[in-house]
């Protein structure tokens, strides 16, 4: 029967705890705190209290788990301070030199344009590599004779033509789109695939980062002006922007944006063939088609999208010059970027 004359004892015996080491301390405190612990079956006993002694059986219950616990701690502390005295040797430590260790590169690029997106209102958003027709191409206002559906560009699954490696992680917009009403503002990032012939300009696989915002009254000025910020942000402040036209599917109208060369400054050099401007990224107004196949009315609704190559940044902000150096593994390239952020 739980009284007070029973934890009265116990508190004796904490107050009496002598380990030798860690160990004994260890045994003491599986003894009285853990799940089977004396301690805690006392606690299980007060239900059994009478209602008149509930009160003061509980403040001395209490008492006795405090002090246990902090006599845990106490005789811990004690028993450290005693081992780092006996010896001036870290045994901790490893036996051989822990190299630094650092980011791939494209995984730094990835992350600071992520944070540069998600600075402005944006929320990262995924889907799968392994996708569908619909949502890598139909859905998006690719028309069924467009040369991306060839078998020079896309991986499909010999046995479920309709299933796909995707191409570009525009299907992860025309999912969260499926599945979320306005506003929307996405950053879409991943891996895709194209069934290209691997050299130092192209892969069979890299990287992409895309965005979507799509809300009321969204226009063409807030599309610039966030290509603006981003540019900024990414290759400093003195970067200039300048947009060409161009064509996709799923935006109209559609553009390219290429900056202001960060090598030389926009004079012109051999790395941006003379011209004093690189492109980047391509971009546009969400075709109204895309919207109403994604359950969105594009009556009410508008919305921009953007999509970069993140090799391409990484090839712009550290002059890599071959694709393939990216995924061969190579310590010595890796090692470049252990200052890397």
């Amino acid at each position: 029967m739980l009284d007070l004359d029973k934890i009265q004892k116990m508190l004796e015996e904490v107050g009496a705890w002598s380990p030798a080491n860690s160990e004994e301390l260890e045994q003491l405190r599986i003894k009285y705190l853990s799940k089977k612990g004396e301690i805690t079956e006392l606690f299980n006993d007060f239900r059994n209290v009478r209602a008149e002694e509930k009160k003061a059986v509980g403040i001395k219950l209490n008492e006795l788990k405090t002090m246990a616990q902090a006599r845990i701690n106490e005789l811990k502390a004690q028993l450290e301070t005693k081992q780092a005295e006996m010896t001036d040797h870290d045994f901790s430590r490893s036996a051989y030199p822990v190299e630094l260790g650092t980011r791939h590169p494209l995984s730094i690029v990835r992350n600071e344009i992520i944070r540069i997106f998600e600075n402005i209102g944006f929320t990262l958003a995924e889907g799968p590599e392994i996708e569908d027709d619909w949502h890598v191409f139909s859905s998006l206002n690719f028309p069924p004779e467009h040369p991306a559906r060839d078998m020079q560009d896309t991986f499909f699954i010999e046995s479920h033509p309709d299933i796909i490696l995707r191409t570009h992680t525009s299907s992860v917009q025309s999912r969260t789109m499926e599945k979320t009403q306005p506003p929307i503002r996405i950053i879409c990032p991943g891996r895709v695939y194209r069934n290209e012939a691997i050299s130092y300009r192209a892969h069979c696989f890299f990287h992409q980062v895309e965005a979507l915002y799509v809300d009321k009254n969204v226009s063409y000025k807030d599309l610039l002006q966030v290509l603006e910020y981003f540019s900024k942000e990414m290759f400093g402040s003195q970067t200039k922007i300048r947009l060409r036209p161009s064509y996709f599917p799923f935006t109209e109208p559609s553009a390219e944006l290429d900056i202001s060369c960060n090598i030389c400054g926009g004079k012109g050099c051999p790395f941006c063939k003379n011209t004093g401007w690189v492109e980047i990224l391509g971009c546009g107004m969400v075709d109204p088609n895309v919207l109403d196949n994604c359950g969105i009315d594009s009556k009410e609704y508008t919305g921009f999208a953007l999509g970069m190559g993140i090799e391409r940044i990484t090839n712009l902000k550290y002059q890599v010059k071959d694709l393939r150096m990216f995924s061969e593994n190579d310590v010595r390239f890796l090692r470049e970027f252990q200052s890397a952020y």
